[in-house]
Protein backbone atom coordinates (compact mmCIF):
# COMPACT_ATOMS: atom_id res chain seq x y z
CA UNK A 1 0.00 0.00 0.00
CA UNK A 2 1.38 3.47 -1.01
CA UNK A 3 1.59 5.48 2.03
CA UNK A 4 0.24 9.20 2.08
CA UNK A 5 2.42 11.56 3.50
CA UNK A 6 1.37 15.24 4.96
CA UNK A 7 2.49 18.76 4.01
CA UNK A 8 2.02 21.43 6.87
CA UNK A 9 0.83 24.66 5.86
CA UNK A 10 2.03 27.92 6.16
CA UNK A 11 -0.60 28.62 9.77
CA UNK A 12 1.19 24.87 10.55
CA UNK A 13 -2.13 22.76 9.89
CA UNK A 14 -1.49 19.48 8.70
CA UNK A 15 -3.19 18.09 5.50
CA UNK A 16 -2.52 14.63 3.72
CA UNK A 17 -0.62 14.96 0.07
CA UNK A 18 -3.11 14.90 -2.78
CA UNK A 19 -0.78 15.40 -5.78
CA UNK A 20 2.93 14.05 -6.34
CA UNK A 21 4.72 14.78 -9.40
CA UNK A 22 7.75 12.83 -9.97
CA UNK A 23 10.86 13.25 -12.32
CA UNK A 24 8.25 15.52 -14.91
CA UNK A 25 9.87 16.24 -17.93
CA UNK A 26 8.71 18.10 -21.07
CA UNK A 27 10.60 18.05 -24.33
CA UNK A 28 9.90 19.36 -27.43
CA UNK A 29 12.38 18.60 -30.96
CA UNK A 30 12.33 20.62 -33.75
CA UNK A 31 14.85 20.38 -36.96
CA UNK A 32 16.87 17.83 -34.67
CA UNK A 33 17.17 20.05 -31.46
CA UNK A 34 15.66 19.57 -28.14
CA UNK A 35 14.33 22.23 -26.67
CA UNK A 36 13.86 21.26 -22.55
CA UNK A 37 10.89 23.22 -21.30
CA UNK A 38 10.45 20.97 -17.80
CA UNK A 39 13.52 19.28 -16.08
CA UNK A 40 12.98 16.63 -13.50
CA UNK A 41 10.25 18.25 -11.69
CA UNK A 42 9.54 16.86 -8.30
CA UNK A 43 6.89 17.97 -5.51
CA UNK A 44 3.54 16.95 -3.96
CA UNK A 45 0.42 19.21 -3.22
CA UNK A 46 -1.30 18.77 0.33
CA UNK A 47 -5.11 18.93 0.36
CA UNK A 48 -6.51 22.55 0.81
CA UNK A 49 -2.68 23.74 0.14
CA UNK A 50 -2.46 27.10 -1.93
CA UNK A 51 0.97 27.22 -3.89
CA UNK A 52 2.47 29.42 -5.98
CA UNK A 53 4.37 28.90 -9.30
CA UNK A 54 7.01 31.34 -9.52
CA UNK A 55 8.86 32.37 -12.22
CA UNK A 56 9.29 34.62 -15.26
CA UNK A 57 7.56 34.14 -18.63
CA UNK A 58 8.86 30.82 -20.51
CA UNK A 59 10.29 29.59 -16.98
CA UNK A 60 7.66 26.37 -17.28
CA UNK A 61 4.85 27.31 -15.10
CA UNK A 62 1.99 27.32 -18.02
CA UNK A 63 3.77 23.63 -18.63
CA UNK A 64 3.57 22.11 -15.61
CA UNK A 65 0.08 23.62 -14.97
CA UNK A 66 -0.68 21.75 -18.16
CA UNK A 67 0.87 18.05 -17.43
CA UNK A 68 -0.88 18.44 -13.64
CA UNK A 69 -3.98 18.98 -15.45
CA UNK A 70 -3.79 16.33 -18.05
CA UNK A 71 -4.40 18.77 -20.64
CA UNK A 72 -0.49 17.80 -22.01
CA UNK A 73 1.05 14.46 -21.50
CA UNK A 74 4.96 14.66 -20.27
CA UNK A 75 7.97 13.11 -22.01
CA UNK A 76 8.75 11.31 -18.55
CA UNK A 77 7.65 11.58 -15.40
CA UNK A 78 4.01 11.14 -14.17
CA UNK A 79 1.49 12.82 -11.81
CA UNK A 80 -0.16 11.37 -9.31
CA UNK A 81 -3.41 12.16 -7.70
CA UNK A 82 -5.55 10.72 -4.66
CA UNK A 83 -9.53 10.63 -4.94
CA UNK A 84 -11.53 8.44 -2.61
CA UNK A 85 -9.12 6.47 -1.11
CA UNK A 86 -8.05 5.84 -4.78
CA UNK A 87 -4.45 6.21 -6.21
CA UNK A 88 -5.08 8.01 -9.86
CA UNK A 89 -1.95 8.07 -12.01
CA UNK A 90 -3.24 10.77 -14.51
CA UNK A 91 0.03 10.52 -16.54
CA UNK A 92 -0.68 6.49 -17.89
CA UNK A 93 -4.67 7.43 -18.63
CA UNK A 94 -5.15 7.43 -22.35
CA UNK A 95 -5.79 10.93 -23.16
CA UNK A 96 -9.99 10.33 -23.39
CA UNK A 97 -9.14 9.28 -20.00
CA UNK A 98 -7.11 12.11 -18.82
CA UNK A 99 -10.44 14.86 -20.09
CA UNK A 100 -13.06 12.74 -18.25
CA UNK A 101 -10.89 12.86 -15.06
CA UNK A 102 -10.19 16.54 -15.53
CA UNK A 103 -13.91 17.82 -16.21
CA UNK A 104 -14.92 15.81 -12.79
CA UNK A 105 -12.03 16.67 -10.33
CA UNK A 106 -10.16 19.67 -11.97
CA UNK A 107 -10.95 23.52 -12.25
CA UNK A 108 -8.97 25.75 -14.45
CA UNK A 109 -9.09 29.33 -14.09
CA UNK A 110 -7.26 31.03 -17.26
CA UNK A 111 -4.88 34.52 -17.92
CA UNK A 112 -7.45 35.46 -20.41
CA UNK A 113 -10.97 33.67 -19.35
CA UNK A 114 -11.73 31.67 -22.26
CA UNK A 115 -15.52 31.95 -21.44
CA UNK A 116 -17.52 30.77 -24.67
CA UNK A 117 -18.86 33.94 -26.42
CA UNK A 118 -22.26 32.35 -27.97
CA UNK A 119 -23.27 31.74 -24.28
CA UNK A 120 -24.71 33.40 -21.33
CA UNK A 121 -23.30 33.99 -17.86
CA UNK A 122 -25.19 31.00 -16.85
CA UNK A 123 -24.30 29.15 -19.55
CA UNK A 124 -20.95 29.24 -19.36
CA UNK A 125 -21.00 28.49 -15.16
CA UNK A 126 -23.01 25.06 -16.08
CA UNK A 127 -20.90 24.23 -18.78
CA UNK A 128 -18.60 21.67 -16.89
CA UNK A 129 -21.96 20.04 -14.97
CA UNK A 130 -23.22 19.94 -18.60
CA UNK A 131 -20.12 17.91 -20.14
CA UNK A 132 -20.37 15.73 -17.07
CA UNK A 133 -23.88 14.49 -17.45
CA UNK A 134 -25.26 16.71 -14.48
CA UNK A 135 -26.99 18.96 -15.94
CA UNK A 136 -30.28 19.08 -14.09
CA UNK A 137 -28.28 19.96 -10.87
CA UNK A 138 -26.22 22.99 -12.72
CA UNK A 139 -28.74 26.16 -12.86
CA UNK A 140 -29.35 25.95 -8.55
CA UNK A 141 -25.42 25.75 -8.09
CA UNK A 142 -24.55 27.82 -10.91
CA UNK A 143 -26.93 30.73 -9.59
CA UNK A 144 -25.34 30.13 -6.03
CA UNK A 145 -21.96 30.79 -7.64
CA UNK A 146 -23.34 34.05 -9.63
CA UNK A 147 -24.44 35.33 -6.75
CA UNK A 148 -21.03 34.81 -4.41
CA UNK A 149 -19.05 36.26 -7.13
CA UNK A 150 -21.45 39.22 -7.44
CA UNK A 151 -23.07 38.59 -10.89
CA UNK A 152 -26.43 37.07 -10.05
CA UNK A 153 -28.17 39.98 -12.05
CA UNK A 154 -26.11 39.20 -15.04
CA UNK A 155 -26.50 35.29 -15.26
CA UNK A 156 -28.05 36.47 -19.08
CA UNK A 157 -25.21 38.59 -20.32
CA UNK A 158 -23.09 37.65 -22.82
CA UNK A 159 -19.38 38.19 -22.15
CA UNK A 160 -19.01 40.47 -24.43
CA UNK A 161 -21.27 42.58 -22.61
CA UNK A 162 -18.63 42.77 -19.08
CA UNK A 163 -15.52 44.30 -17.89
CA UNK A 164 -12.28 42.43 -17.82
CA UNK A 165 -12.59 41.47 -14.04
CA UNK A 166 -16.68 40.73 -14.28
CA UNK A 167 -15.45 37.73 -17.09
CA UNK A 168 -12.53 36.30 -14.72
CA UNK A 169 -15.10 36.09 -11.79
CA UNK A 170 -17.31 34.24 -14.28
CA UNK A 171 -14.28 32.18 -14.83
CA UNK A 172 -13.78 31.26 -11.25
CA UNK A 173 -17.33 30.30 -10.43
CA UNK A 174 -17.10 28.10 -13.83
CA UNK A 175 -14.33 26.07 -11.98
CA UNK A 176 -15.98 25.41 -9.00
CA UNK A 177 -19.01 24.71 -9.98
CA UNK A 178 -18.54 20.68 -9.95
CA UNK A 179 -17.05 20.91 -6.74
CA UNK A 180 -13.24 19.68 -8.27
CA UNK A 181 -10.59 18.16 -5.97
CA UNK A 182 -7.77 20.95 -7.24
CA UNK A 183 -7.96 24.28 -9.04
CA UNK A 184 -5.21 25.57 -11.34
CA UNK A 185 -4.74 28.95 -11.54
CA UNK A 186 -2.81 30.58 -14.86
CA UNK A 187 -2.01 34.05 -14.21
CA UNK A 188 -5.41 34.62 -13.41
CA UNK A 189 -4.95 38.86 -12.59
CA UNK A 190 -2.25 38.96 -15.55
CA UNK A 191 -4.81 40.56 -18.31
CA UNK A 192 -6.07 42.98 -15.49
CA UNK A 193 -5.76 45.86 -14.10
CA UNK A 194 -3.82 46.22 -10.15
CA UNK A 195 -7.37 46.87 -8.81
CA UNK A 196 -9.25 44.43 -10.57
CA UNK A 197 -6.70 42.03 -10.20
CA UNK A 198 -6.38 42.10 -6.32
CA UNK A 199 -10.22 41.98 -6.26
CA UNK A 200 -10.43 38.96 -8.29
CA UNK A 201 -7.59 37.13 -6.58
CA UNK A 202 -9.46 38.01 -2.82
CA UNK A 203 -12.45 36.44 -4.51
CA UNK A 204 -10.47 33.32 -5.56
CA UNK A 205 -8.51 32.76 -2.53
CA UNK A 206 -12.00 33.43 -0.36
CA UNK A 207 -13.58 30.91 -2.55
CA UNK A 208 -10.95 28.23 -2.68
CA UNK A 209 -10.38 28.48 1.40
CA UNK A 210 -13.89 28.43 2.05
CA UNK A 211 -14.29 25.05 0.49
CA UNK A 212 -10.89 23.64 1.31
CA UNK A 213 -9.84 23.15 -2.09
CA UNK A 214 -5.93 22.79 -3.06
CA UNK A 215 -5.30 25.89 -5.07
CA UNK A 216 -1.92 25.83 -7.46
CA UNK A 217 -1.05 29.50 -9.09
CA UNK A 218 1.33 30.06 -11.85
CA UNK A 219 2.30 33.95 -11.34
CA UNK A 220 5.40 36.04 -12.13
CA UNK A 221 3.74 38.41 -9.55
CA UNK A 222 5.64 38.93 -6.04
CA UNK A 223 2.84 40.49 -4.27
CA UNK A 224 0.75 37.00 -5.17
CA UNK A 225 3.43 34.57 -4.35
CA UNK A 226 3.18 36.55 -1.05
CA UNK A 227 -0.21 34.98 0.12
CA UNK A 228 0.55 31.22 -0.42
CA UNK A 229 1.12 28.78 1.97
CA UNK A 230 3.90 27.55 -0.20
CA UNK A 231 6.61 29.07 -3.39
CA UNK A 232 8.01 27.15 -5.90
CA UNK A 233 10.22 28.63 -7.38
CA UNK A 234 10.70 27.96 -11.73
CA UNK A 235 14.19 29.12 -13.84
CA UNK A 236 14.13 27.65 -17.17
CA UNK A 237 12.24 24.58 -16.41
CA UNK A 238 14.06 23.60 -13.08
CA UNK A 239 12.80 24.25 -9.72
CA UNK A 240 15.33 26.21 -8.37
CA UNK A 241 14.35 26.09 -4.39
CA UNK A 242 10.88 26.50 -2.18
CA UNK A 243 10.05 28.57 0.00
CA UNK A 244 6.95 29.28 2.94
CA UNK A 245 5.29 32.08 1.18
CA UNK A 246 7.85 34.88 -0.29
CA UNK A 247 11.34 35.36 0.96
CA UNK A 248 10.93 38.73 2.43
Amino acid sequence: MFLVQTTRLANGVQRPDLIYIEGLSKTYTEGGHTRVILDAINSTFGAGEFVCLLGKSGSGKSTLLNLISGIDAPSSGQVTIYHEQQRVILTALSEQKRTLFRRRHIGIVFQFFNLIPTLTVLENVTLPLELAGRGRESHPQALALLARVGLADRQDAYPDRLSGGEQQRVAIARALIHDPLLILADEPTGNLDEETGETVLELLLELTRDAGKTLIMATHALDVAQQADRVLHLVHGKLEKYSRGIEK
